[in-house]
């Protein structure tokens, strides 16, 4: 069973920088054709891509956010990391991190809410 575990601070300071690490266990990051994403969802509000990493190491982030975003892995640990910069209270938000396939995003971590305020 694929399980996907974010981690990370809850309360970041703006200006700064989030950075959330998600686990994945029961599976490799770098399984072919998949690819590692990660999503957020603030309050009252919809569900917003940000990005993923692929099986292979590339990268791919929403334009709206590019400027903003890294995201990296650590094979060895069957890690993959968001980072996002110079953040203002409007990227406070639930992230989630996801994989993502053929039959779409499955399964998705349970979610970490990140609270952007001095």
């Amino acid at each position: 069973q694929v399980r996907l575990q974010e981690s990370g601070p809850g309360l970041v300071k703006p200006s700064q920088t989030l950075s959330l690490t998600c686990t994945v266990s029961g599976d490799s990051i770098t399984s072919n054709y998949y690819y590692w994403s990660w999503i957020r969802q603030p309050p009252g509000k919809g569900l917003e891509w940000i990005g993923y990493i692929s099986y292979n190491g590339n990268t791919y982030y929403s334009p709206s956010l590019k400027s903003r975003t890294s995201i990296s892995r650590e094979t060895s640990k069957n890690q993959f990391t968001l980072e996002l910069s110079s953040v203002t209270p409007e990227d406070t938000a639930l992230y989630y991190c996801a994989k993502e396939g053929d039959q779409g995003f499955a399964p998705w971590g349970q979610g970490i809410l990140v609270t952007v305020s001095s």
